[in-house]
C-alpha cells in the first residue's frame, strides 16, 4: 500500500514536469498521479502489456497514466 503511493506520487511528480502546460499545481497533479497510477494499471492490462521491471517499470507504467489522466483533465479544464 505504501509503495503504491510512493510511486504514485512519484509518476505525479514526473508526469507534472512532462505535461508543463497542463499543470494543475503540485499538489493537484501528486494527488492525480495516485489515479494515474491505477489508470495505468489498468490500461496496461486492458492492452495485454506486462512488465516485470519491478520499480522502474512500475513508475513508467504509473507516469504513462498520470500523463494520460492529467491530459485528459487539461481538456477538461479548457
Amino acid at each position: 500500500m505504501i509503495y503504491s503511493i510512493i510511486v504514485g506520487l512519484l509518476a505525479g511528480f514526473i508526469a507534472g514536469k512532462l505535461t508543463r502546460g497542463g499543470s494543475f499545481g503540485w499538489i493537484t497533479n501528486l494527488f492525480l498521479g495516485l489515479i494515474g497510477g491505477i489508470a495505468g494499471r489498468w490500461l496496461f492490462t486492458q492492452l495485454n502489456i506486462s512488465w516485470d521491471g519491478g520499480i522502474v517499470a512500475d513508475i513508467g507504467t504509473s507516469v504513462v497514466g498520470a500523463v494520460c489522466i492529467l491530459w485528459i483533465a487539461s481538456l477538461v479544464k479548457k
